[in-house]
């Protein structure tokens, strides 16, 4: 449908009560009778009038009032309507969520992970209530890095004063959500995640780390105790099952061994691998078939997954803590036997050291910054040590994905390069070639088996630009020259003669430009399938594979010439000035001002940006097709944060991503944000102001390149000014400040502050 401005109608606001305990001037009834009862819709009518809304194609429903939060079980309708798969958003004055709500609901959106650098992880939410299937305190990969388990889900800690107690977990049921946060006071994590409580005159500090190259997790408590006798109570809750996958209508069936502090269990679904849990002091109580039932993950239901699971409580360990005593107690859970002997004190203590030289060594030479030392830390969660090769890999991100050949060759310089992680580089270049086939670089392998998978077409041309950028680095053309070199000779050969392994269908054609895949293959990097059926097909010369191509045989010709194969550089740059000329002759689109994304495919995305951003650009970056095709890309995919993956008003595009599976994959490269594409921008503008002899266009393409960088530190405020001056100049009630309206800078205020400030304005209005 679309509206008198032919602006497409894709959503309804949905009005559910005419009540509102608020008489703001702004939208003031002016009619002070309110409907009666029974001239409100139910729930149910209004639920029959959205799903007949959803077949007309609305899918943004916005739900107002009055004030919505008003009427009686609003929660209810909303749920209903997610459901259903929809986007929801509320429109409230939020003065009926309490301080708890609102610590709450944001803290069920903030997660932190930490990982054990061979594919292990423990991640949750600041408040440690669990909402994902993949959350836990110990994911344990039984085949480093892959075939990864959930062992221990979470520790629910309590504390008994006087025969009062007091639960310090947050877990979320169905229907309702233990109020533990309301104890917590304080969540940080510089290098470790760090939780804070207090209950009358108890603090507690819990600490969690992961052992380096271990399936290990250690907890440490830091109590004080300023008042009476207490009991700490920490119950371990554990599964032994696939991350990916759910214990549902359960009975655990557990052998518990115990021998002093140390437990072993030994769990029915995995008998082989025995579960071990030791604490520094205290007495364990052991459970019979205790069963955490129905744990719900918040995530999942979003996703469109079945949101519950069982989980076991072996038992419970019980900790005396006298008045006016302070103790540090351990606990560890492990798939290591010796756990006895591990000091968890000293475990954070080299932990940190460990990650804060990983800090030091990255920064070394450039400006010592907050964000830098951040994303050092960060990049160094990615970069895991394969044992089966002997050799470290790059995880393709957290907490579903393994190691990918196409993912770490884009993650390459920017994750061990820039970082001084040369020797780690050079392993992970060994990895990619280590399992070349027919010319194929893996493109991951799988986490069952280890196999090679070779769905891809660009990993293998991706790995020319990686050498290139390792030499520039590190100026080690031996270590290339004596291990790489003939790996990519052997790529270039078997994309001339054609490779159909895995159904890539890559295969050169008459005009020297590479074609591949299938309708139903996909292997370039907009890969999203839902069974078989392709999102994104993009068989064919797709822009971005035949940039690399070009870039691949540039590259061939630079190092065979270095090092004394002249015939082999003259093919090769034979081939190059052949492939180039091609592309610029038929990639060209002159209607919309950019480059095809498949030749016969018209839609804007932002793979054309490819042509422009390697070491061998093979659209001339000074050209007027550059130009144009930057301000392309500029004008309809550049935001604050990233590349929108599809121009918005092509057909299929969505702008956000979410829904059950089959909505999250056809919209995964259809329009949504991708942030590593910035790094193509940036590439790109580079190297039109390094190609640039007029002084105009450099000079405006700098001013380009520096707004940019700009952009990202700042990222909202432009647009938020823009915003303001559209609300304030639009025709249909412009917001404009009243000419008695009172401003207050809120900006460093904290809540109580803001309330105070108020009130006085309020008063002194009053008096004067």
């Amino acid at each position: 449908m679309l509206d008198l401005y032919q602006r497409k109608i894709d959503y309804m606001r949905i009005s559910i009560t005419d009540r509102c305990h608020f008489q703001c001037a702004y939208c003031k009834n002016d009619h002070p009778r309110k409907l009666k009862h029974q001239d409100i819709l139910s729930y149910e009518q209004l639920l029959l009038i959205v799903d007949q809304a959803i077949q007309l194609g609305i899918n943004k429903f916005k739900i107002t009032g009055g004030e919505p939060t008003i009427r009686k079980d609003y929660l209810f309708f909303i749920k209903e309507l997610k459901k259903r798969n929809v986007q929801v958003t509320l429109t409230t004055n939020g003065s009926l969520f309490t301080k708890e709500d609102l610590e709450l609901q944001n803290g069920l959106k903030k997660e932190w992970l930490i990982t054990n650098g061979i594919g292990g992880f423990a991640s949750s939410t600041i408040l440690g209530a669990n909402t994902r299937k993949y959350h836990g305190l110990l994911i344990a990969p039984l085949v480093p890095p892959a075939r990864r388990f959930l062992i221990l889900s979470k520790v629910d800690e309590s504390i008994e004063i006087e025969g009062k107690k007091y639960n310090l977990y947050t877990n979320v049921g169905e229907n309702y959500i233990s109020q533990g946060f309301k104890y917590q006071r304080e969540f940080e994590k510089e290098y470790l995640p760090i939780f804070k409580y207090e209950v009358e005159n108890v603090e507690i500090t819990k600490t969690i780390c992961m052992e380096y190259g271990k399936n290990t997790v250690g907890i440490q408590y830091k109590i004080k105790n300023s008042g009476k006798p207490i009991k700490l109570n920490l119950a371990p809750i554990v599964n032994f099952r696939d991350f990916h996958s759910m214990s549902t209508d359960h009975i655990f069936n557990i052998r518990q061994e115990i021998k002093n502090k140390k437990v072993k269990l030994i769990i029915d679904e995995n008998p082989q691998t025995p579960v071990y849990m030791n604490i520094s002091e205290g007495s364990y109580i052991k459970h019979e078939n205790d069963t955490f039932t129905n744990m719900f993950y918040i995530e999942e239901e979003k996703r469109g997954f079945y949101p519950k699971e069982n989980h076991s409580v072996p038992g419970v360990y019980q900790i005396e803590i006298k008045p006016n005593e302070e103790k540090e107690i351990s606990l560890i859970c492990s798939l290591e036997e010796n756990i006895e002997e591990i000091d968890v004190k000293e475990l954070i203590k080299k932990e940190i050291t460990r990650l804060e030289k990983e800090v030091e060594k990255g920064i070394k030479g450039k400006e010592d910054t907050k964000i830098l030392r951040e994303l050092i830390l960060s990049s160094e969660q990615f970069i895991v040590y394969r044992p089966s090769f002997r050799l470290h890999t790059i995880i393709a991100g957290y907490p579903w994905f393994l190691d990918w050949g196409r993912d770490s060759l884009i993650s390459f310089e920017g994750l061990l390069l820039a970082t001084n992680r040369f020797e780690i580089a050079k392993e992970v270049l060994l990895t990619m070639v280590r399992d070349i086939k027919y010319g194929l670089v893996p493109n991951g392998y799988s986490g069952f088996d280890n196999r090679p998978l070779y769905n891809s077409v660009d990993a293998s041309l991706l790995l020319f630009e990686q050498v290139k950028k390792y030499i520039e680095y590190t100026k080690d053309y031996d270590f290339i020259k004596e291990n790489i070199y003939e790996k990519l000779e052997k790529i270039i050969e078997n994309y001339i003669k054609g490779i159909d392994l895995d159904n890539n269908n890559i295969h050169l054609e008459k005009d020297y430009l590479i074609s591949s895949g299938t309708p139903t293959t996909q292997n370039t990097w907009m890969d999203a399938k839902y069974g078989d059926f392709a999102a994104t097909p993009r068989n064919g010369k797709a822009v971005e594979v035949n940039s690399l191509w070009y870039n691949g045989l540039s590259i061939m010709t630079e190092l065979s010439k270095k090092f004394g194969k002249s015939e082999e550089a003259k093919q090769y740059e034979k081939l190059a000035k052949k492939c180039k000329k091609s592309f610029q002759e038929k990639f060209y689109n002159a209607k919309r001002k950019c480059l095809y994304d498949v030749l016969g495919d018209n839609k804007i995305r932002p793979n054309q940006l490819f042509s422009l951003s390697l070491t061998y650009p093979i659209i001339e970056p000074n050209s007027e097709i550059a130009y144009n095709t930057i301000e392309t890309v500029e004008k309809k995919l550049l935001n604050s944060y990233g590349l929108k993956t599809l121009a918005k008003g092509e057909p299929n595009y969505i702008e956000i991503y979410e829904g059950d599976g089959f909505k999250r994959d056809m919209s995964y490269h259809q329009g949504i944000t991708w942030v590593w594409l910035l790094g193509l921008y940036y590439n790109s503008l580079k190297n039109m102001i390094e190609a640039e002899k007029r002084k105009t266009y450099k000079t405006k393409l700098e001013t380009k390149l520096k707004e940019f960088k700009e952009k990202t530190i700042k990222t909202f405020e432009k647009e938020i000014e823009q915003r303001d001056y559209q609300d304030m100049h639009r025709a249909i009630s412009p917001l404009k400040k009243a000419d008695d309206a009172i401003e207050l800078d809120t900006s460093n205020m904290t809540l109580e502050e803001v309330v105070d400030q108020v009130l006085t304005l309020i008063n002194k209005t009053r008096e004067e």
